[in-house]
């Protein structure tokens, strides 16, 4: 496959995405290659750690490659769909609960499916052009791949604001919301790599420095701001960028967000509930979300004006617990090896 090479480099297992002239976006084919290998190594003692990378200078990973699924939703196969989030969503579990080190290098932009391959493993890197964010609610989806329980850790608040704003994190500011864990400067990545494929875990806090200071962790109007319904967070925030992104993302989305954000840290939850939760709702994105017309106005047409079904005072607490609730029989099932 030309869009992923995985392969064992000495004591090392090596995830690299090669798709960069379309950011690394995630394909179905790529999901599935990076669980085959996750899985081939997990009990193959001449591996003791994974490395996630990629290749280009622009993007670990922009998101998922969401046309294939436009393409056929509009056409009335909501299965393509179920599929892809499906087996995507096994994968990002599988990382999240990995019984070796997985040492990701999120370099530029991590978007989306990218936060869901990168941002789970127990070892994360960023570096100055580091640029991670959750923009789901954009396109009339919600942060998923696993992308909701980080938020729900995030913080006070930040985590209801990087959901709703899609806010682009630098290094700092990931390190601060608990989306990565070492600041390394890139000019160290290829030494640092060279000494993983050794098995030399411990070179990992040689390399690292100090992390940068994150700006968020001093935005104590967020907290205010973002504690609270969609309609009071939107009237409170008067920040011109956040204002924004909060009046041109998808109603139903945003509202669903926070529930799902609310649910997950009552529950003190962990990546299976969260992944549970989003699956709830991206079952029923193509029919029941705003998610093909916001796809349409952001990817397709991209006239950036999409019709969203309601208003942000608009959404009810029936619509969203409809598209929360438990999906029964399609449920995700998980293994016990996962």
């Amino acid at each position: 496959m030309t869009d992923i090479t995985t392969r064992i480099d000495c004591a090392a297992g090596r995830i690299t995405l090669t798709r960069p002239a379309a950011l690394n976006a995630l394909t179905y084919d790529m999901a599935i290659a990076i669980e085959q290998a996750l899985d081939a190594w997990a009990g193959d003692d001449a591996v003791s750690l994974v490395i996630l990378e990629a290749e280009g200078e622009k993007a670990f990973c922009a998101g998922g490659d969401v046309a294939e699924i436009y393409r056929r939703g509009i056409a009335g196969d909501h299965d393509y769909a179920r599929t892809f989030w499906r087996d995507e969503y096994r994968m990002n579990a599988k990382i999240a609960g990995y019984g070796k080190p997985v040492v990701s290098f999120l370099h530029g932009f991590v978007m989306g499916g990218g936060v869901g391959i990168g941002c789970h493993g127990s070892h994360r890197i960023v570096c100055d052009s580091s640029r991670i964010s959750m923009p789901e609610c954009a396109i009339g989806l919600i942060p998923d791949v696993g992308g909701s329980l980080l938020l729900s850790r995030a913080p006070g608040r930040l985590g209801e604001f990087l959901g709703l704003t899609g806010h682009r994190m630098d290094a700092g500011d990931a390190i601060h919301c608990g989306f990565a864990d070492h600041y390394v400067p890139a000019e160290r990545w290829d030494s640092l790599k060279d000494a993983l494929c050794q098995g030399d875990i411990e070179a990992l806090a040689k390399a690292a420095g100090p992390a940068p200071t994150s700006a968020l962790a001093a935005q104590d109007w967020i907290d205010t701001c973002f504690d609270g319904t969609l309609p009071e967070i939107i009237a409170c925030t008067t920040d011109e960028r956040s204002a924004k992104a909060l009046a041109t993302g998808s109603p139903l989305s945003m509202a669903c967000t926070l529930e799902m954000l609310r649910r997950l840290r009552e529950a003190d939850a962990g990546i299976r509930q969260a992944l549970d939760l989003e699956f709830a709702f991206t079952w029923r994105a193509l029919g029941q979300s705003d998610f093909l017309e916001g796809v349409r106005a952001a990817l397709i047409d991209k006239d950036r004006s999409p019709k969203w079904r309601q208003t942000p005072d608009g959404v009810t607490k029936d619509e969203v617990d409809a598209m929360l609730a438990p999906l029964e029989e399609n449920a995700l099932v998980w293994e016990d090896t996962a």
